[in-house]
């Protein structure tokens, strides 16, 4: 993100034209000024640690009308900051080698420096996404990557609203919401995240927080057209943890409602909300028999080629439950 300290000579100047861009909460700018001192970075991400424990209370959303959804299954496969050219290209290899069952949307999310190798290598059958994008069209904003840069090396997707980018980076619901607008008004399509934090979810809160976050989206994008919604408990995600299959489908009904109800009951049902948080070939069939469930979003699992196509292919639990 394009952060400029106030204490840089012509910083009034630069902070001036990039008001616009205002969207990092100062939670983040902390981590800045922490850099000079080692236990206050360890505090902050202790901090960040206590936030992705498992949740001990039954308090989810509050009660809402099934209503499954009638989009295609979709899975998304978040590399994170991980892989060399030398594991990629292995698991470019096992993906290309694999089964896969045809009514599934695949995608995959590498690392910026390995979207290029990967979308020269990857079978066509699956579509590859960023893990980010620029708020508008690119310039000075050193470290970003802008949506017309994504396209211009063959992105189709690209993933927003991530918790590491809200609770790490710091970026806030509006600034998500505004990044998604203008990657669909580029003609990328969007995996808009959401989720709630432990302590949210053992407030009761888990609706509240999900729809405030949906509202965001909802008040900036054009269309829902090309957009997935991702849930993903943030007490959840890479802890090993994992929602039961009750609980996210609690969420995700939830969600639906919401969309019928604010958006409209065309976009309720054609949405796909997909689940995330410590998905892995072992849990994925049950998650997916569940009508609100119309996919995933995989974190390390998605690192293991045949993991990945063992959850892909969960979508025929979906079709057995059907």
């Amino acid at each position: 993100m394009a952060v400029v300290s106030t204490s840089l000579s012509g910083a009034a100047a630069v902070t001036s034209q990039l008001t616009q861009f205002s969207g990092l909460r100062k939670s983040f700018l902390k981590l800045d000024s922490s850099n000079s001192n080692s236990n206050s970075t360890q505090s902050f991400f202790q901090n960040v640690d206590s936030h992705i424990r498992i949740a001990s209370s039954g308090k989810g959303c509050r009660g809402v009308v099934a209503m499954a959804g009638t989009g295609k299954f979709f899975v998304g496969g978040n590399w994170k900051c991980n892989g060399t050219k030398e594991s990629i290209n292995k698991l470019v290899s096992d993906l290309n080698s694999a089964t896969l069952e045809s009514d599934v949307d695949v995608v995959v999310s590498p690392p910026f420096i390995y979207i290029d190798q990967v979308i020269n290598s990857l079978t066509s059958r699956i579509e590859v996404a960023a893990q980010n994008s620029w708020i508008g069209k690119g310039g000075a904003f050193t470290g970003e990557i802008s949506v017309e840069q994504l396209k211009d090396v063959g992105c189709k997707w690209v993933i927003l609203g991530h918790s590491e980018r809200r609770h790490i980076i710091g970026e806030d619901d509006q600034f998500i919401g505004k990044k998604a607008a203008y990657a669909l008004s580029q003609g990328v399509g969007v995996i808009a995240c959401i989720g709630e934090l432990l302590e949210e979810r053992e407030a009761g809160k888990t609706s509240d927080v999900c729809f405030r976050q949906l509202k965001a989206y909802a008040d900036a994008v054009p269309s829902w057209d090309n957009i997935v919604i991702a849930y993903e408990p943030v007490w959840a995600i890479g802890t090993g943890k994992v929602a039961t299959p009750e609980q996210a489908q609690e969420v995700h009904v939830a969600v639906r409602d919401w969309l019928s109800k604010n958006v409209s009951a065309e976009v309720a049902s054609k949405t796909r909300i997909i689940y995330g948080g410590s998905v892995n070939g072992g849990n994925s069939a049950e998650l997916a028999k569940k009508g609100d469930i119309d996919g995933f979003l995989v974190g390390g699992a998605s690192l293991k080629g045949p993991e990945f196509a063992t959850i892909i292919n969960s979508v025929t639990a979906k079709k057995v439950a059907a």
